[in-house]
């Protein structure tokens, strides 16, 4: 099966550093097939066998501590789980000198509807949905400082999310279709 592991915090304001070389060579060590990195984010497509996506986050999460000795939390997503993601996102939400849009893949604790409850979200400026395993946001480059969703750093919930935005979450989308052929 096609998965990406998404890794939160790392080689962001110069901390976590990891080598995509090397933590390419860390996923195959334990298992990890056809695994390919994208950009220095932490961001690898790769496939695997029999294991839960519970089970490969642990086993990732243990790889990366004893290989690196960092803390990282890894999120794992399945291709079918991803493409649903992927279906959700508005063609026209792009990222650029226009448009902020990004998503927030979501730790598993807090992936439910009722998340959006507990964000400040500004109808007026902010467009935001959940789709099952993330958030996904738009903003006008001229409100992103008005936006609600800018309060979400440095929250309990910023502190279980990873954020890709839709450029990279659409890249990574085609490289797991590319393992996947």
């Amino acid at each position: 099966m096609v998965y990406v592991a998404l890794l939160r915090g790392i080689n962001v304001g110069g901390k976590n550093k990891i080598d995509m070389k090397l933590l390419k060579k860390t996923f195959e060590r334990v298992q990890m097939k056809d695994v390919i990195t994208y950009i220095n984010t932490g961001n690898i497509i790769f496939t695997s066998g029999e294991n839960s996506k519970k089970v490969i986050g642990n086993m990732l999460e243990q790889a990366i501590s004893e290989d690196f000795g960092l803390n990282i939390k890894v999120v794992v997503r399945s291709l079918e789980e991803y493409k649903q993601v992927i279906l959700s996102l508005p063609e026209s939400w792009t990222n650029d000198g226009q448009q902020k849009s990004d998503v927030l893949f979501l730790w598993d604790e807090i992936d439910d509807d009722s998340i959006l409850d507990k964000l400040t979200i500004k109808e007026e400026i902010d467009t935001v949905k959940y789709v099952p395993g993330a958030i996904i946001w738009s903003v006008s480059r001229e409100n992103v400082t008005k936006s609600g969703m800018k309060n979400i750093v440095g929250s309990k919930i910023y502190h279980q999310v990873t954020v890709r935005n839709v450029n990279t979450t659409r890249k990574i989308y085609e490289l797991m279709l590319s393992v996947a052929n």
